[in-house]
Order: structure tokens, then C-alpha cells, then sequence
């Protein structure tokens, strides 16, 4: 019979992000609902999750002005928890007047250094006005 590899228990970590920049483009036209659009955004982020300077890409449907939802992927570089590396998160979330609601995984193979063999997934919601995000994030690093 072979030998079990004894099941890790996940880590939770939680922190806060804030947008550092935000470039957001039509796809086709502009005018009408619904509609797409895609974006670059740079986000910083500070917790449990330590990155500066990320790089994401998403692509936005307008339902309605101001409505919608959205799928994307955030290349992260820095420490998870004080350990060093790389990883992609793929995102989704719907966003409306009052703010944003989204769930994100750790694309599976994506994590590098210290982080490699790292599967987790979180949640944040942000609120209109706010300045930094609340993230909360479970995951393992096998």
C-alpha cells in the first residue's frame, strides 16, 4: 500500500489593496448597452499578500451604465505570508453603483520561488469611495 502524503491545512491571510492605476478602453462601440470594454490596472498590495506593483488585465460587459461584470488575470510579485515568488490570480466579479464584488483563484502551475506548488482563492469587495480594498485569501503551498 503506498505511503499518504499527510493533507496540508490551509492558511488564511487577509490584507488591503489599493488601485495605482486604471487605463480602461472601449472594445467596438461605446454607445450602446450592453457593451465591453478592457482595462490595465496596477494595483499595491499590503497584508498578508505583499506586492507592490502588479500587472492586470481585464475585460469588462456593461449590462447597463455603471453594471455589469467582469473576468480578468493580476500577475503578483512579491511574498505570500513571507514566502518569495510569483503567481497569477484569475478573477471574477460583477460591479454596480454601491461597488465591486469578486472571487479569484491562484492559476494552477503559475507559482514560482518559494511560492511554487501554491492553489488558494479569496474574495474582495470593494465599496464605492473607498481607498483600499479589504482582500481575504485561504490557500496552500505544497
Amino acid at each position: 500500500m503506498p505511503a499518504r502524503t499527510p493533507a496540508r491545512t490551509p492558511a488564511r491571510t487577509t490584507g488591503r489593496f489599493t488601485f495605482a492605476d486604471w487605463e480602461e478602453q472601449p472594445i467596438g462601440s461605446a454607445e450602446s448597452t450592453p457593451r465591453l470594454a478592457r482595462s490595465t490596472v496596477v494595483n499595491s498590495f499590503a497584508g498578508g499578500i505583499e506586492a507592490g506593483a502588479t500587472s492586470a488585465g481585464y475585460t469588462f460587459t456593461y449590462i447597463e451604465e455603471g453594471a455589469g461584470s467582469y473576468t480578468g488575470m493580476e500577475l503578483l510579485s512579491g511574498t505570500v505570508d513571507g514566502r518569495k515568488g510569483t503567481f497569477v490570480m484569475e478573477q471574477r466579479g460583477t460591479f454596480d453603483a454601491a461597488g465591486t464584488r469578486c472571487t479569484f483563484e491562484v492559476v494552477p502551475g503559475s507559482a514560482t520561488g518559494e511560492l511554487a506548488g501554491l492553489s488558494g482563492s479569496g474574495s474582495f469587495t470593494y465599496r464605492k469611495g473607498d481607498m483600499s480594498v479589504p482582500y481575504e485569501f485561504t490557500y496552500t503551498v505544497a
